[in-house]
């Protein structure tokens, strides 16, 4: 008695490889710009978001000067409700720039903790 064997099957085709034209990371200087240069955010806004900038800014000198509050882990809190406020603001709008942030949200944060990168700024 002969067995019939079945057909081999086509041999799996690789999965593609990731596009090679992914989005750049941001420092903070071309992330301010974007901010002001971004229809998506209005004048007012975009001041408020410069103060509070300014001020995480600031808690990260008190910081890196040794002083104990605000501690490493408060403003890596803060950082990420800023993140998500802006995120927020441009998901709609400018998802080109919100993209770039969040590729950039790791970079950003450590500029932020690196005193020598930050005293550069």
């Amino acid at each position: 008695m002969v067995v019939p064997v079945a057909p081999a099957l086509p041999a799996a085709s690789p999965a593609p490889a990731p596009s090679a034209a992914a989005t750049p990371t941001l420092d903070l200087k071309s992330l301010e710009q974007r901010l002001r240069d971004t229809k998506a955010i209005g004048l007012f806004t975009k001041l408020a978001l410069k103060n509070q900038v300014d001020d995480l800014l600031a808690n990260f000198r008190a910081h890196h000067q040794g002083k104990p509050k605000p501690a490493l882990g408060e403003l890596r809190q803060n950082f990420d409700m800023l993140m998500l406020k802006v995120l927020s603001l441009l998901q709609d709008r400018d998802p080109t720039l919100a993209k770039a942030i969040v590729g950039s949200r790791e970079s950003l944060w450590g500029i932020l903790t690196d005193p020598a990168k930050l005293a550069a700024i």
